[in-house]
């Protein structure tokens, strides 16, 4: 039987699959679409379909770091519910995806999930099979150096960091500030020309409204901007540690620099579903 685009469509419509998903179960039951609706639910990926669509911002960040302390991989895992984010199998399967993420040196989640047969999707389905919740690997990040630190929060904010020199113990005490301060840039230099545009715009409208001469509303403008790039530069905010004690002084008295960090807190950008449950029981009340 030929699989019409429609006969496609129809199947995407009922299960919530993806177009190529939807073909291959239509092939497997020659073009029977109760049949492959059938299938398609003893596999489990039509239940987890229908569960994809719901908010996942809860979850765990977790990081590997390789034996020569050279290179470390970190992902963030998401979930629809704290409580989940801290079962035994859900941190376990974030593990096996940070771990094979690492072995591979592979960043791209759709190609990770989707190598080696899709073992590591057919993980993620089983386990949205037995959880019920939808689960989604949501990015990666990489990074070398000649020394990767490692920090995890509570399982809600991680960081890698990368330094020239210095020690572990450096590195990690660096992943923990930045986990703590949560700084834009390495270096004051790195801000980008757009941001500082842009904060230059804002400091000076509200310098403008001083009424002051126009030379003293451009000091003021300036000493904004340098306050901007000492609150988002690593390097120029007070170690977390010792407050007396800039970031840059401290890995210059190791003889390090830092070279580049990465921070991944759960959640951050997903625009959550915000629920009123007092509004709901009253509109149940008001139903039955």
């Amino acid at each position: 039987m030929e699989i019409t685009a429609g006969l496609v469509k129809e199947l995407r419509e009922r299960t919530g699959l993806g177009m190529m998903e939807c073909k291959k179960a239509l092939v497997e039951a020659n073009g029977d679409i109760e049949l492959a609706i059938d299938n398609l639910r003893k596999s489990g990926q039509a239940k987890a379909a229908k569960k994809a669509g719901r908010t996942a911002a809860e979850g765990t960040v977790v990081v590997a770091v390789e034996s020569n302390g050279k290179a470390g991989m970190m992902a963030e895992v998401n979930c629809e519910t704290d409580f989940v984010g801290r079962d035994a199998s859900f941190t376990a399967f974030a593990q096996q995806v940070v771990h094979a993420a690492l072995q591979s040196g592979e960043t791209d989640v759709a190609k990770l999930m989707a190598a080696n047969n899709g073992e590591l999707e057919a993980a993620r389905l089983a386990l949205v099979q037995k959880i019920g919740e939808n689960i989604q690997v949501r990015r990666l990040a990489k990074i070398e150096g000649d020394i990767v630190g490692a920090y995890i929060h509570s399982g809600k904010i991680g960081v890698l960091t990368s330094l020239a020199g210095g020690n572990v113990d450096l590195s990690k005490d660096i992943a923990m500030h930045v986990a703590a301060a949560n700084p834009q840039v390495v270096n004051p230099a790195d801000v980008s020309a757009d941001v500082l545009a842009k904060e230059k715009e804002i400091y000076t409208a509200k310098a403008a409204e001083s009424g002051k001469p126009a030379n003293i509303i451009e000091k003021m403008v300036e000493g904004s901007l340098r306050k901007f790039l000492a609150e988002v530069s690593l390097v120029e905010q007070a170690f977390v540690k010792d407050p007396d004690t800039k970031v840059g002084d401290l890995v210059k008295k190791h003889g390090a620099t830092v070279n580049a960090f990465v921070r991944f807190e759960v959640g951050e950008g997903i625009e959550k579903e915000e629920v009123d449950f007092a509004a709901e029981v009253a509109a149940m009340t008001k139903g039955a």
